[in-house]
């Protein structure tokens, strides 16, 4: 059976971005990235519809497991800020977390009024039956790659990290819109 995700998304240069001129190569590279990403948040959208959590749920969840596999406490201060929300909105969704049982509150050793959060074993284990296939799959390809090819992806990816992550949105409408050089720096 072929792979059909190894097969590059056909060239396509419809899109209004995209002038007449722009090459086959980095058009056909943009398209399949998106192809890529669109699969990215099916599969996403199919775990959350599958544990019946939003996606600032699963967020909290996956912080709360890799630091348990660290080893570390985290508090709900410490999680608020890691998924960006406020503080009434962090006592939200650990209410709705305990709720599902899918997190513990623990006393914080040293702070009387804070709490530290822990997954339950239960949602470790929904966690990695909902997920272990599709990470193993994803892990396997990455490592089908040699270390030369493996270098030129991330180089590649963290450069298009860079490109988007550029505000280049000039609410006065002064300034030009800054470029990246082949070597991922930004200029303007």
């Amino acid at each position: 059976m072929p792979d059909q995700h190894a097969t590059a998304a056909p060239f396509d240069a419809s899109g209004y971005w995209y002038s007449s001129s722009s090459e086959e190569r980095g058009v056909t590279v943009l398209n399949t990235l998106r192809a890529y990403r669109a699969a990215e948040v099916a599969m996403r959208a199919r775990t959350r519809k599958s544990m019946k959590m939003n996606d600032t749920d699963l967020a909290a969840l996956r912080f709360l497991l890799r630091a348990q596999r660290r080893g570390e406490s985290v508090s709900a201060k410490e999680l608020a800020t890691q998924l960006k929300i406020t503080s009434a909105s962090t006592s939200v969704l650990i209410n709705r977390l305990e709720a599902s049982g899918h997190v513990l509150r623990h006393p914080h050793p040293t702070d009387k009024r804070g709490v530290l959060l822990t997954a339950t074993g239960e949602s470790n284990s929904e966690v990695r039956d909902t997920m272990a296939a599709m990470h193993a799959r994803m892990i396997s390809t990455a490592e089908s790659l040699d270390p030369d090819q493996a270098a030129v992806v991330v180089g590649f990816l963290q450069r298009m990290t860079a490109a988007i992550e550029i505000d280049d949105h000039h609410v006065d409408g002064e300034g030009e819109p800054a470029t990246i050089t082949a070597a991922g720096d930004a200029t303007s």
